[in-house]
């Protein structure tokens, strides 16, 4: 749903707010920052209020998981910039797929519907809760093996995994998904059955987890992809397995 011209410029202003407090708390570099503030922009003008806020609290969540016992993780080496803040390669990796999909849904409805469309742009913001959750908390744990051999690996090792890692995995994927399920209601935001919301996006954003652990281990740390060319990769991944099940659920509208 476009906004009107009013509310989209309301919508512009909270975003840019946003953004400026998120390089404010360093939690994105400036140039990381205003390439958050012109995509959110996008998305904001053009699918509404639910899915800018959806976005900003999976910034707000992927901060604080950054930022747990963060000195602890700069003494072991796996802390994520100097402070825990965010370029515009992640941003990039994080933000690009769903404002596509924004996009495709207003240029073509009949190809991407709106209820279809909040399945995957949460699906999409899922794997990235997944992701920095598993990463983030599982770190701390230790006990990482390769998720292709078994192999005992170093804790922070692209293609490393744990127990309590995909634990947090599932937590984050779940947590995407419920609170988009209650943004979409509290906004009115088509978005199809509750439960498969609900299913489709905590199983989309939990499997994508293991796809980015996979191409890391495979492609980034034979240097044939960057971190934030893993993340887009898992990403796109995890919308193709959400239009999959949305598709054999028989839920695409």
């Amino acid at each position: 749903m476009v906004l009107s011209p009013s509310d989209a410029a309301i919508g512009i202003v909270v975003t840019a707010v946003l953004a400026a407090v998120a390089v404010r708390m360093q939690a994105l570099t400036l140039r990381g920052g205003s390439v958050a503030f012109v995509f959110g922009s996008l998305i904001v003008t053009i699918a509404g209020f639910p899915f800018l806020a959806l976005l900003a609290l999976f910034v707000l969540a992927s901060v604080l998981a950054t930022r747990f016992q963060f000195d602890e993780k700069a003494r072991r080496h796996v802390q994520e910039g100097t402070r825990g803040e965010r370029g515009v390669s992640n941003v990039l990796a994080h933000i690009v797929i769903p404002a596509a999909l924004v996009v495709t849904a207003f240029l073509v409805p009949s190809t991407l519907p709106a209820g279809a469309l909040a399945v995957l742009y949460a699906s999409a913001l899922a794997f990235g809760s997944s992701d920095t959750f598993a990463s983030e908390f599982g770190v701390l744990a230790g006990g990482a093996r390769s998720i292709l051999t078994g192999k005992p690996v170093t804790p922070g090792t692209n293609g490393g995994i744990s127990a309590a890692g995909e634990v947090w995995g599932l937590i984050g994927a779940f947590l995407t998904a419920s609170v988009g399920l209650g943004l979409f209601s509290i906004f009115n935001a088509p978005s199809g059955s509750p439960t498969l919301l609900l299913v489709i996006v905590t199983a989309a954003g939990f499997i994508g987890c293991q796809v980015d652990s996979i191409i890391g281990e495979v492609f980034e740390n034979r240097g044939l992809l960057s971190k934030g060319g893993t993340n887009f990769a898992a990403m796109a991944a995890t919308v193709i397995v959400a239009i999959v099940l949305l598709r054999l659920s028989g839920g695409w509208s």
